[in-house]
């Protein structure tokens, strides 16, 4: 009996996510602020501490960053959510693209295809970038945080360290309470 409610919201899940899998160029980090909007703001499902911290975990896991519509999904209905939530960004556009790949490659060399996937990259960093934003309004950050991510982004440009390096500094200075 108390399956019940949980497989309605596995399947609204479901329905929510295989819709914004049409639209996740850039993967799914690019698709934030619409989760957001969907779970957040819509359903009521999270707050936005929730999320942001489901975000956090899915970056800090090794792994597709396709994790957090996973842990979304858990954290909303158990099990039935994570599996809904995944399946539903994952199976709808693998089976699109599975299905038009070849029809895509005959028009290669036409102007408007080049066209299509010139326009999609500067779509991508544009979502990537909204989704880099709602995050660090949602995390509640202080002046110092605020200074740590603008050189993290400095340092990140000017130099060739490993990501890893920026992770262990914003660890170490948050275990510190500088942060």
């Amino acid at each position: 009996m108390a399956a019940g409610p949980e497989m309605s919201v596995a399947g609204e899940l479901f329905l929510e996510f295989a819709l914004l899998s049409f639209v996740a160029f850039g993967g799914a980090t690019a698709l934030l602020p619409e989760m957001h909007r969907v779970v957040v703001d819509n359903h009521h499902w999270l707050d936005d501490t929730t999320f942001t911290h489901l975000y956090a975990i899915a970056q800090a896991a090794p792994g597709p960053n396709v994790l957090v519509v996973t842990l979304i999904g858990w954290e909303v209905a158990g099990l039935a959510g994570a599996l809904a939530a995944t399946l539903a960004m994952c199976l709808p556009m693998s089976i699109l693209i599975y299905l038009l790949i070849d029809r895509w490659e005959s028009f290669s060399g036409k102007r408007w295809q080049q066209a299509v996937s010139l326009g999609v990259a500067p779509l991508a960093v544009g979502l990537v970038f909204s989704g880099a934003t709602l995050i660090a309004t949602s995390a509640s950050l202080g002046w110092a945080a605020w200074l740590l991510l603008a050189a993290t982004v400095v340092a990140n440009l000017r130099t060739k360290l490993h990501p890893l390096w920026f992770i262990a500094v914003g660890a170490v200075l948050g275990l510190l309470g500088l942060v």
